[in-house]
Parts: structure tokens; sequence; C-alpha cells
């Protein structure tokens, strides 16, 4: 009889694990150039008031209510790029990636479920039994940025195992999806049905156009722009649009039809605008936080807003990331893979406690831009992501020998085809 249990981790396909690794690679600057935008902001921010008076001019039109803030602007606007790249990339993964397969799916889906819950429950645990707690934080600590999450991979943790990658880039993306159903669902203050159903028509007429593999951005960019424009005017924060409209885009190529596939062409397209601007600039105009010396940084670390957000993201993450897994393989019957172990897991959790772009967009939508809560938002995000990431270094740094030969192993091609061996067995 048969014993043989299934496999967590496994490394997957070849044309998935050149994915994998492509993608690294086009977010390793993005994510360089995330990390330098929010220093600059925290430096401007401290030190002259040219900052705030920048983030809070007023540009739009009145007539159309898009009289917006720069700041506004950023997070409205230019994150709706952002999540049309995640909304592209999940649809792609789960029709043409390895994540077709439901039994490996399951793993990161449920892992990003259980790495959102307990960072939230921590929160609301932490905020419920304090007195000048607030609750409507919960989702804040939740969400987990795949950018600076892969800018920190690429320095510590280059050999880290394609199958730990796929998992932790995977989560990720599964995170962003469901904290912008959050953000559509608990952080809508009032709901025009009217002007989201407005919405539809320039939304379902993007993806006829993308369903007859047309790619000419003057008919797609401006009906993506209206779309954009009513989701912001029926009250659901306007960055749903980019997820849905990149839902709408076919992955698989026609019979007879030749290159990549439209997803994957809109993909390379609009990927560097959204890593190398839209996401650098929202940085920019979100982390400036003026934290006023010591004492205002004391004072920022006694509310249990910031202790929250801070438990959430360094404790929270990984617990969820790491009990869900277990779960998974409790009930499953599955086992690590030979060469893993749980700490290499606890190291993944850890960088998915990098929470930044999407945290710091649910900071502004529960407290209100510039609020002294959301300052202290800023505060907790940057300090929670910033400790996650260390202890991330320390936890892959200690594992790089092993992660060393397993590098070597996926990457040994002693026939000359292209294709590693290990992927031919």
């Amino acid at each position: 009889m048969n014993t043989t249990r299934p496999r967590l981790f496994g490394r997957g396909s070849w044309p998935e694990a050149q994915r994998i690794g492509e993608l690294v690679r086009a977010e390793t600057f993005g994510g360089a150039l995330l990390v330098a935008a929010a220093l600059v902001a925290l430096v401007a921010a401290n030190t002259t008031d040219a900052y705030a008076r920048l983030r809070d001019t007023v540009v739009g039109p009145s007539a159309l209510h898009l009289d917006l803030s720069l700041g506004t602007w950023a997070a409205d606007g230019l994150l709706a790029i952002f999540f049309f790249v995640v909304g592209l990339e999940l649809k792609r993964e789960f029709v043409a990636g390895d994540l077709r397969d439901p039994s490996r799916a399951a793993v990161p889906i449920v892992a990003a479920v259980g790495g959102m819950a307990v960072p939230a429950a921590l929160y609301l645990a932490i905020n419920g039994l304090h007195p000048e707690g607030r609750l409507v934080g919960w989702a804040i600590p939740s969400a987990t940025d795949i950018a600076f999450a892969v800018a920190v991979l690429a320095v510590v943790g280059s050999f880290l195992p394609t199958a730990l990658r796929l998992f932790l880039l995977t989560l990720a993306i599964v995170d962003d999806l469901l904290a912008i159903t959050i953000i559509a669902l608990f952080y809508t203050a009032e709901l025009d049905v009217l002007w989201l159903a407005a919405a539809l028509v320039p939304i379902g007429l993007f993806g006829l156009l993308v369903q007859r593999r047309v790619r000419s951005p003057w008919l797609l960019v401006p009906l993506a722009v209206v779309a954009w424009a009513l989701v912001h005017e029926s009250g659901v924060h306007a960055t749903v649009a980019g997820v849905l409209l990149g839902f709408t885009v076919p992955v698989l190529r026609r019979d007879g039809e030749s290159g990549p596939g439209l997803a994957e062409h809109l993909e390379h397209v609009v990927r560097p605008v959204s890593s190398l601007f839209a996401v650098p600039v929202f940085a920019f105009f979100s982390a400036g936080v003026a934290v006023e010396g010591a004492s205002g940084f004391v004072e920022a670390l006694r509310d249990p807003v910031t202790l929250g957000i801070v438990a959430g993201l360094v404790l929270g993450k990984p617990l969820g990331v790491l009990a869900a897994t277990w779960l998974t393989a409790r009930f499953t019957r599955a086992e690590l893979d030979d060469d893993l172990t749980w700490t290499d897991l606890i190291g993944v959790g850890l960088l998915a406690g990098i929470g930044f772009t999407v945290a710091l967009l649910v900071g502004e939508l529960a407290f209100g831009p510039g609020s002294e809560a959301d300052e202290h938002v800023k505060v907790g995000v940057l300090l929670g992501s910033l400790t996650s990431a260390l202890l991330a270094v320390v936890v892959l740094r200690s594992r790089n020998r092993t992660y060393r030969r397993l590098h070597e192993r996926e990457t040994r091609d002693d026939d000359g085809d292209g294709v590693p061996d290990v992927y031919q067995a």
C-alpha cells in the first residue's frame, strides 16, 4: 500500500519558477525606490513645513468632485494602478499558473487568511482592552507589502528556494485581494448605488475590448479612467476599480495566437509604472509623519493604535501564517518538503509582516488623513515593518547555507538544455 503523504511547498514547474524569478527581479528596484521614498518623506516631514503644504495642495476639477489633495490623488488614483497589476497577477496565477491546481492553491490562500485574521485579532484585543482604544483600525496590520518584502528578500534571501518564494508572493497577492475586499466592504462610508452601477458600463466595455484582444491604450486608458472616476464618485474606494479591470483581462492565448497573452503583455507594460512611479509616490505622500522629537515618538508608542499595529505585524503575521499552514498540514496529513523546516516558514511569515502600502492606505481610510491617530498609524506601520524585516533577516540568514545548497541543486543543468535537471526528474 502506498503510504506517501502529500508534501507542502513543492518547487512547482519550471515555467512558474521562471515567472517568480522575473517577478522578484522586476520588484527589487521598485522596492528600493519605495524604501527611499519613505525615508525622504520622513526627513521632509520633520524638517520643513513645505512637505505638508505639498501633500495638502488641492488640484483637479471641482465640478467633477475631483478637487483632491495630492496625497489623496496618490492614495486613490496611483494605487489603482498598483491594484490593477494585482488583479492581473492573481487572475494569471489561478488561470495559467501552478495555483490552478486546488491542492497547490489551498496552502497560500489559507495562510493568507490566517495571516490577516491573527493580526486583526491582536489589534482588536489590545484596543478593546484599553480605555482609549479605537477598534476601527483593525484591518491595518493585516496587509503585506509585496514590493517592500521582495526588496528585503533580494537583499537577504537571494538563494531562498523557489517553493518559498512562490508561497510568499502568492500569499502577498491573495493578501492584497483580501485587503481591497475589506476596504470595499468595511471602509465605504456612503454608497451611491447609481454611480456604482454606472461604473459597470466602462468596466464592461473595457472587458469587451480586452476579450477581443484590443491592446490600444487610446481605447483602454480612457475607459479605465472613466471607470475609476465613477467608482470614486460612488463612495467605494477607487482602487477597487483597478482590481475589477484587471480581472476582465484574458490570460490564455487564443488558438493560433503567438506571443504572450494579453494579461502578461499588460502586466509587463503597467508594472514599471506601478513599481517605479505609482507606489513610491504614494509612499512619499503617506509615510511622512512628524514625530516631534523623542517625546512625540514615546507618545505615539503609548497609543493602543500604534501598539496594536506593531503587535499585529511583528507577532500576528508570522503566527497567523504558521498556524494556518500547520493546521492545513494537520488536517491534510501533508508533510514539509525534506529540505525545509518550520523555521523557514517563520522567516517567510516575518517577511509577510512587512505591511506598508495597503496598511497606510487603510489607516488613512480608518482615521482620516492628517489626524493624530493617522500619524500614530504611520509610526506603527513603519516601526512594525522595520522590526519584521530585521527579524526576517536574522531568521533567513541563519538558514542561508541550506538555501545555497538548494539553489545549486535547483539551477544545475548537466544536459545544457536550459531547463534545470530537477524540473525534469
